[in-house]
């Protein structure tokens, strides 16, 4: 949204507020709650925006929630992502970026994948995804939108909800904070790659902007560079640690303990960002270390 209003756009949210919250939001952005699967009260909305643009970032977005609920995940990731695009069709949007996931869609691979790798999703949620794309491409073809597919990597950062099965850093940091144990699924030697929020927001305003060749693109939106889950609860722990100290705080974080695999995990996913910056020219204006470093100094922000 941040990205949105410091490029001039006008944008409007529509959200169930299942995951998300106002208090992201800026005061005087218009929000509609609303659920995706509810086509009569989308339609309403689609009516009074009549939107030029829309970036679709809602979704399920829980592997392990999907490998227990199919049916719910292919509600919300498929017939709603196709409710939102006949409303577009309908009232003459020009583009819809759509949150696709390069974190699922490749299976597990050890070198970064390129958009052209085989598509090997394991889960239900990588499975919605990957029928998302092609409906998006579908609509893109036959209906007259311009459909872009950004295939995040995994993404983290400032706002995001650590009160879900999906985003390992912030369920991390808000349970150090709060001095609780860690649990990391399994052995923790899970690989991937971790992209910044904000710089995924700035790939979603350009992919919005940027001059299409074609009707339809699939780009990666990731860093190219793995990190085991092991490693971010050491890096985390370092920083929560020393966040707690400049507060003042005597607050020891515990060391945290393995539990067990969760169903779905891949063992290691790493996508190529390239094709992002030749068709974007977008690349990660952070490391992952430069991002934990403003992910935790922004949560203790709010913690105190």
């Amino acid at each position: 949204m941040d990205a949105l209003l410091a490029r001039g756009h006008s944008p409007f949210v529509v959200d169930n507020l299942s995951l998300g919250s106002r208090q992201n939001l800026p005061q005087d952005i218009p929000v509609f709650e609303v659920d995706i699967r509810d086509s009569a009260k989308l339609s309403q909305v689609f009516d009074e925006v009549k939107p030029d643009g829309v970036c679709h970032q809602a979704a399920q977005v829980s592997v392990s929630r999907s490998m227990r609920e199919p049916i719910f995940d292919a509600e919300v990731n498929i017939l709603g992502l196709l409710n939102v695009l006949e409303q577009s069709t309908r009232v003459g949007v020009k583009r819809v970026v759509f949150a696709s996931s390069g974190g699922v869609l490749y299976g597990d691979v050890t070198t970064p994948a390129t958009e052209d790798f085989p598509k090997r999703p394991i889960s239900p949620y990588g499975i919605s995804k990957w029928v998302g794309e092609q409906y998006l491409e579908f609509f893109a073809r036959e209906r007259g939108l311009q459909g872009v597919a950004l295939r995040y990597s995994n993404v983290y950062g400032p706002r995001q909800n650590p009160h879900g099965e999906a985003g390992v850093v912030a369920i991390f940091y808000t349970a150090m904070f709060a001095g609780q144990i860690v649990t990391i699924n399994g052995d923790g030697r899970y690989i991937r790659d971790y992209v910044y929020g904000p710089d995924v927001a700035s790939a979603n305003v350009t992919a919005l902007e940027f001059s299409m060749n074609q009707s339809f693109e699939a780009i990666n939106i990731g860093t190219g560079i793995g990190v085991d889950v092991n490693e971010v609860a050491e890096k985390l722990s370092g920083l929560v640690q020393i966040e707690l100290r400049k507060q003042g705080s005597s607050l020891q974080i515990p060391h945290w303990r393995h539990g067990v695999p969760r169903l779905g995990d891949l063992r290691s996913n790493l996508i190529s960002p390239i094709r992002a910056k030749q068709l974007l020219g977008w690349k990660p204006a952070r490391s992952f270390d430069e991002g934990l470093r403003e992910t935790v100094s922004r949560f203790g922000l709010k913690s105190t």
